[in-house]
């Protein structure tokens, strides 16, 4: 836990597959502590001091519940899942979480109409841009895609301006407040996948969240807000882009972890918000929907 940025990310990304789950390594000081009693080791119970000050050390920070009770805005982010069976629903319980920006990843084109529509009522902007999509109770300008493909795969220039649309993974808004113009960010980074032959396989994320974090490294508004699916925990390496220039609401404003992902069982948040030159006020977790993500929402102050 002490030396997780000195392990090597090379072949098989060993590195950000520890730190995706680096919290989980505090699980080994009770094996360890059962040891040292079965043992009748003092000197064992002693050396536990280490392990248990370097994970509050990592951690501790997380225990406490560090909302503020008010915020000038709430926003809230899902990956509503390509094989939800319930997308109206779906979208029905996140209109009812009251949030002013909504963020919705992994959007079908079948299920498109159905999300416009359940949402229509609760937010009279939007935009939906390929697979991502921003709903807001405020009105949204300057809305367009940011390519965060750098001209990858099947997104290439060979392909027509309609079929990388198409396939669109981010975009990025305006948002008109009372206190000014709010950037917002959508986003949902490649997919990571853990196998025999490859291992942490994160090609295709780290390869978008470059392009997402050279994107938000261009942009003007000192006051930025991103939502999405990120499938990576901020104490990721691969995201050292991102994270260097937004910071964790979940972090400054949580009660807790804030797993999102799998939903059954969560294990890691690798569904954030980060945000830049607003004031974090609370950060939660919203329940289960049909999606193999939970929702997660924050309250953001001027």
């Amino acid at each position: 836990m002490l030396l997780h940025a000195k392990i090597p990310n090379g072949s098989g990304g060993l590195g950000s597959l520890v730190e995706t789950f680096l919290p989980w390594f505090g699980l080994c000081i009770p094996v360890l502590l059962a040891g040292a009693l079965w043992r009748r080791s003092a000197s064992a119970v002693v050396a536990l001091l280490l392990p248990v000050v370097v994970w509050l050390n990592l951690f501790g920070g997380l225990l406490g519940d560090k909302s503020q009770p008010d915020s000038d805005l709430t926003v809230a982010s899902h990956n509503v899942g390509a094989d939800n069976l319930q997308p109206a629903s779906t979208a029905r319980e996140l209109a009812a979480s009251g949030a002013d920006v909504l963020a919705l990843e992994e959007i079908t084109a079948q299920a498109k109409p159905l999300y416009e529509k359940e949402l229509a009522k609760a937010y009279p902007y939007h935009a939906v841009l390929g697979t991502v999509g921003l709903w807001s109770k405020l009105p949204l300008s300057d809305t367009r895609p940011v390519d965060i493909e750098q001209d990858a795969g099947p997104l290439g220039d060979t392909k027509s301006a309609e079929v990388k649309l198409a396939y669109n993974r981010a975009l990025r808004a305006t948002v008109t407040t009372d206190h000014g113009p709010l950037a917002v960010y959508v986003a949902h980074l490649g997919s990571v996948r853990v196998t025999p032959r490859t291992g942490f396989w994160t090609d295709s994320r780290d390869r978008n969240a470059q392009a997402l974090g050279q994107a938000i490294a261009a942009e003007r508004n000192e006051r930025v807000v991103l939502l999405g699916d990120l499938n990576g925990t901020v104490g990721d390496r691969a995201l050292d882009g991102i994270t260097s220039q937004l910071h964790s609401v979940q972090d400054a404003a949580g009660d807790g972890f804030g797993f999102s992902w799998p939903a059954s069982f969560p294990v890691a948040r690798i569904d954030q918000i980060l945000v830049r030159g607003v004031e974090p006020a609370s950060s939660w977790v919203l329940p289960a929907t049909g999606s193999d993500h939970r929702p997660v929402a924050a309250g953001i102050s001027w």
